[in-house]
């Protein structure tokens, strides 16, 4: 008979965090591929701006959500900090070296917070989630005009800077031509990191599901179950156990 025991790991903020971020990734992901094909789904410009408008919108949840969770990597617990999430401190290449050692040999070595090889993956994919936000925000102010540069932009590209109400998306109507030449020119980068970024995340997060699927049955750790309950069962003491 297997003898296990509880381990606690995942902290309520790691938690919420985690499946906040799942719904509305999925949801950004849905409305992107939306926007990106909505003229061979016959959606019109104001359909479009609508969708764009509720993008942001989630988007704004979808940030907000990524600064709480990169500040408790500061103050969280022992799994939540980032000394446990990155590949950084000076002892993780020699357990990287030992786990990648481990897996050629056929031999088990359990984690209770991330394995070394899983912090890769974190590493990347929080590095893409920050690229999206921080270039989503650009979009959104450079092509609907939302916070929290939509005013500057407005006022960049108006022709009468004292109606800038008249400024709408799709629309020329006070608009300078060469103001708003000039911004789409800068815009274009942006635009081209989102979008290649976006497809970044989707294999990112394939490679992430798929590493998950395997490792829970291979090891059978419960890893879907813990980010519920924060929580492992655990047949043998962690490696990175206290």
């Amino acid at each position: 008979m297997v003898n296990l025991q509880s381990y606690r790991v995942w902290d309520p903020c790691v938690r919420w965090f985690h499946w906040i971020n799942v719904l509305t990734v999925l949801a950004l992901i849905a409305l992107g591929v939306t926007i990106l094909n909505a003229k061979a789904y016959g959606i019109d410009s104001e359909g479009k701006i609508l969708l764009k408008t509720i993008h942001v919108w989630l988007g704004y949840l979808f940030v907000t959500n990524l600064l709480i969770r990169v500040a408790w990597g500061f103050f969280g617990g022992k799994y939540a900090r980032w000394r446990s999430i990155l590949p950084i401190g000076g002892g993780y290449y020699k357990q990287l070296r030992e786990y990648s050692a481990a897996i050629k040999s056929g031999k088990r070595l359990t984690y209770l917070g991330h394995n070394p090889i899983a912090r890769l993956m974190i590493s990347l994919m929080l590095a893409l989630l920050l690229t999206q936000s921080i270039t989503g925000i650009i979009l959104a102010g450079t092509d609907v005009y939302m916070p929290p540069f939509g005013h500057e932009i407005r006022n960049m590209v108006a022709e009468d800077k004292t109606k800038l109400e008249l400024v709408q998306p799709y629309s020329d109507t006070n608009i300078n031509p060469a103001a708003y030449k000039y911004m789409r020119a800068w815009r274009k980068p942006v635009v081209t990191t989102h979008y290649w970024s976006f497809y970044g995340l989707l294999v990112a997060i394939s490679i992430h599901i798929i590493a998950v699927i395997i490792a829970e049955i291979r090891t059978r750790e419960g890893l879907v179950s813990a980010m519920f309950s924060g929580y492992k069962m655990l047949d043998r003491k962690p490696e990175d156990a206290d």
